[in-house]
C-alpha cells in the first residue's frame, strides 16, 4: 500500500525528549498539547492538529494508521485541521477485529511500551474488537471519572463488582483502580458473551438461571462483606432488586451505585433512585471499549428528569447523527450515536455506534456533545442486538 507522499517525519511542538528515555527505550514524548492536565480544555483545532501529526508521523504513528494511511483520499496532517475535518475519516471499526493488537500501538512510545492490557468488545455485534490501553492514558482516564464519580457522591469505599472482566475493559480497569486506592474489591465470574449465545440461540430459561447464578454469587458477597460501592449493569441491577433481602442490604450498607455497561430506560432508572434505592445515591454512565472510556451522568439532575452523559472531552467525541444523511441531529432530536477517541495512545474517529440517544447540549467549555437517554438499535450491521446481561 503506498503512502502519501506527504505522510513524512517533521518537527513538532514536542516537549525535549529526556536522554535517559530516548537511550533506554526511544521514547517521544509528542505534542505538549496531548498531555494536558484533565482540568485544562486545550484549543481544539491546535489539539486536532497534533494528534493528525502524531499519529501519522511514521516516527511515532501506529502501525494501523500508517498503513491505512496511504488508501485515503486526503492528507490527515495537511488536510484535517479542525474537529469538523475528522468526518473525512471513514469508520474503520471493524477492522479492529482482526489487527494485531501491538500494531495499534503508536511507535513513539517505543520499543517496550507500558501497555496495561488488551482488552475486547462484548461481541454483540460480531467477533469482537480489540483495543490496547496503555498507561498513560489509564491514568488519565481513571482520574477524570474518579473526579466526576466523586463530584456525584460516589465515595471511595470498597465495592462489589456486577461486570464482566476477563477480555474486558470495565472488569479489569475497576479493579486496577481499587489496588490503586487501597479499597477492597469484590467480584463475580461473568461470561456475558455466553449469556449472548443462549439468547441468540433461543435458550431463554438456560440464559435466566445463568442470570440468577450471578446475582446468587453477589448475594453471598452482600451479605458477609462490607460493601460501599456497588457497580453493576442494568439488566443485573434490575434482576437484584426483585429480591426484596438483597434489596433491603444494598439499602443499609452500600452508599452509591454505578450503572454502566447495557442501558437502562428512563422509567427503570426513576423507579430505582425514586423508590427501590431512595436513600442510596445511583449514577449512570454510558461507556464502551472502543471508547476507551466512559461518558458519566450530569450532577444535579433530578429522578424524573433525562439521564444527560456528559464525556471526556475533546479526548472523547459524542454526537448524534442522522443514520441516513450522516448529518447532525438538532439539539433534543433522537439519532444514532457517533464517536470519536483522539489521545495520544489511540485514535478511532467516525464509529457509528449500535446506540441511539438524545443529543445535548454541551457543558460550558466541554468540547463536542453531551448525549441523553441511550438505547440500543435492535439490528445492528444486519444482525440482531443481544444485550444480555451486559
Amino acid at each position: 500500500m503506498t503512502q502519501h507522499p506527504s505522510i513524512q517525519p517533521h518537527p513538532s511542538d514536542a516537549d525535549p525528549e529526556p536522554d535517559h528515555l530516548r537511550r533506554d527505550n526511544d521514547v517521544t514524548p509528542g505534542p505538549a498539547i496531548l498531555r494536558l492536565p484533565i482540568d485544562e480544555t486545550p484549543d481544539p483545532d491546535r489539539f486536532v492538529q497534533a494528534a493528525m501529526d502524531w499519529h501519522f508521523d511514521p516516527a511515532t504513528g501506529s502501525p494501523f494508521w500508517l498503513k491505512l494511511a496511504g488508501s485515503l483520499s486526503f492528507d490527515p496532517r495537511r488536510d484535517v485541521r479542525t474537529l469538523p475535518d475528522l468526518a473525512r475519516f471513514p469508520n474503520v471499526t471493524d477492522e479492529l477485529r482482526d489487527v494485531p493488537a501491538e500494531d495499534l500501538i503508536p511507535r513513539g512510545y517505543g520499543a517496550r511500551p507500558d501497555v496495561v492490557g488488551v482488552f475486547e468488545s462484548g461481541g454483540t455485534t460480531g467477533a469482537p474488537k480489540r483495543v490496547a490501553i496503555l498507561r498513560d492514558w489509564w491514568e488519565r482516564r481513571r482520574d477524570w471519572e474518579g473526579s466526576r464519580l466523586a463530584a456525584l457522591g460516589v465515595p471511595g469505599a470498597s465495592s462489589l463488582d456486577l461486570i464482566p472482566s476477563g477480555p474486558h475493559m470495565a472488569g479489569v480497569l475497576s479493579r486496577l483502580s481499587a489496588q490503586e486506592t487501597g479499597a477492597l474489591i469484590f467480584t463475580i465470574d461473568m461470561d456475558p458473551r455466553w449469556v449472548k449465545q443462549l439468547l441468540a440461540d433461543g435458550r431463554a430459561a438456560e440464559a435466566d438461571a445463568y442470570a440468577e447464578h450471578l446475582i446468587d454469587q453477589a448475594a453471598h458477597i452482600l451479605r458477609t462483606q462490607t460493601v460501599g460501592v456497588l457497580r453493576c449493569t442494568p439488566p443485573l441491577l434490575t434482576r437484584l432488586a426483585r429480591r426484596a433481602d438483597l434489596v433491603e442490604l444494598v439499602r443499609t450498607n452500600v452508599r452509591a451505585i454505578v450503572w454502566t455497561g447495557a442501558h437502562m430506560d428512563p422509567d427503570t432508572r426513576h423507579l430505582l433512585r425514586a423508590e427501590v434505592f431512595p436513600d442510596v445515591t445511583v449514577v449512570g454512565a454510558y461507556g464502551n471499549t472502543m471508547l476507551l472510556g466512559s461518558a458519566i451522568e450530569r450532577p444535579g439532575l433530578a429522578d424524573d428528569e433525562p439521564c444527560i452523559l456528559d464525556p471526556f472531552s475533546p479526548y472523547i467525541l459524542v454526537s448524534v447523527v442522522d443514520p441516513d444523511s450522516g448529518r447532525v441531529v438538532p439539539y433534543g432530536e433522537r439519532g444514532r450515536v457517533l464517536t470519536t477517541h483522539i489521545s495520544r495512545s489511540f485514535f478511532l474517529p467516525s464509529n457509528l455506534e449500535r446506540d441511539v440517544a438524545t443529543r445535548i447540549e454541551p457543558l460550558p467549555g466541554q468540547v463536542g456533545d453531551s448525549l441523553a437517554d441511550v438505547a440500543p438499535v435492535e439490528r445492528f450491521g444486519g444482525r440482531p442486538v443481544i444485550e444480555g446481561v451486559y
